[in-house]
């Protein structure tokens, strides 16, 4: 293993793998309908890297020192047999986590198989369970009851501690944090709660639509006593808070109140083969391309490794410095990056 690190000495440790550009749900903040509705042309197949090209960037991120997966889409559960690409990832030489972020509404029918491939970890993307809200913010007039039967499900078939991620927007869904507490607040789930984020550009992301880290502490804490806790590591993206009363934690990503750049360990790889350093970022790094034009392991690692050790990405630690031009340079949208 030769592991590397960039600018700010930060190392290559999370690789996060979008497996598809298609999602069932169209989030206001991630695929907007009014973009993405019925005439979108999402990427061909062949434009998709193949679980054998999947297989082998993993490979070569876990030689550089990439310990832990997420897989992520657009939706991750309609990419077919998914459960076989996970099943080849878990036998990586130096993988020791697989998690996948999903929005649950056909994680009930893959759980079992899920957890039998190997797949150690769930997150469920839940900005409300009440169905009014639930069906403002995915604007599909979907069930939200189904995904809370799937998370039941998943906990007692072998994902016992899911986390549940709630993007949260001001005006729109800020009564949804007391609901969803109390909804898991006895159960070993954690709820997390997301700072609305400037990832692309065609979510219409306006600062004045943020409720900080400040803003959802004060909420909780209208109803419920919190207990700052340290970090499980270096790196970790949330804030983490317990109960007073020792029912539980929740967690907050401040990405934008509070930003977490200067440990950030994370890689991501697009659907289509774009090696990207930054959740904020304008372009990515082509893999697809020396990969079907049959370059070695050794050549390709050097581009990976390449790029990261010149990577000096912090856009969140800079946001509000930059000018209005380069806030509004086109960026990757959060349905090819999978958050």
């Amino acid at each position: 293993m030769n592991k590397i690190t960039d600018k700010f000495n930060r190392p290559m440790r999370d690789l996060r793998i979008s497996v598809t550009d298609r999602c069932n749900f169209r989030c206001t903040y991630c695929m907007p309908k009014e973009v993405y509705g019925e005439a979108y042309r999402f990427l061909p197949k062949e434009e998709l890297l193949n679980f054998d090209e999947i297989e082998r960037i993993t490979k070569l991120f876990a030689n550089l020192g990439v310990s832990k997966l997420r897989i992520t889409g657009g939706e991750p559960l309609v990419r077919k047999n998914i459960e076989i690409l996970i099943s080849r990832l878990s036998k990586i030489k130096g993988i020791k986590d697989i998690a996948m972020t999903t929005n649950g509404y056909l994680l009930k029918e893959k759980v079992n198989i899920l957890k039998s491939s190997g797949l150690n970890r769930l997150t469920v993307s839940l900005d409300a369970i009440d169905n009014e809200t639930f069906q403002k913010m995915s604007d599909q007039k979907f069930d939200v009851n189904k995904v809370l039967d799937a998370i039941d499900y998943a906990n007692n078939n072998g994902f016992k501690q899911i986390k549940i991620n709630a993007v949260v927007k001001k005006g729109t869904n800020e009564h949804a944090i007391i609901d969803l507490i109390s909804h898991f607040k006895n159960t070993d789930n954690i709820v997390r709660f997301i700072e609305y984020m400037d990832v692309g550009n065609i979510n219409g992301w306006n600062k004045d639509d943020v409720l900080s880290l400040k803003d959802i502490i004060a909420i909780i804490e209208n109803k419920f006593e919190l207990s700052k806790v340290e970090p499980n590591y270096v790196g970790e993206v949330a804030n983490r808070y317990r109960f007073k009363n020792g029912t539980g934690e929740i967690g907050i990503i401040s990405s934008v109140s509070k930003p977490f750049c200067h440990s950030c360990t994370r890689s991501r790889i697009t659907m289509d083969g774009k090696f990207v350093t930054c959740l904020f970022a304008n372009e990515g790094l082509d893999l697809r391309k020396p990969i079907r034009d049959d370059l070695t392991d050794t050549e390709i690692l050097k581009i990976i490794s390449d790029a990261w050790m010149i990577r000096d990405d912090r856009y969140s630690e800079i946001r509000n410095n930059l000018n209005n031009t380069s806030n509004k340079k086109k960026k990757i949208e959060m349905f090819q990056l999978g958050g």
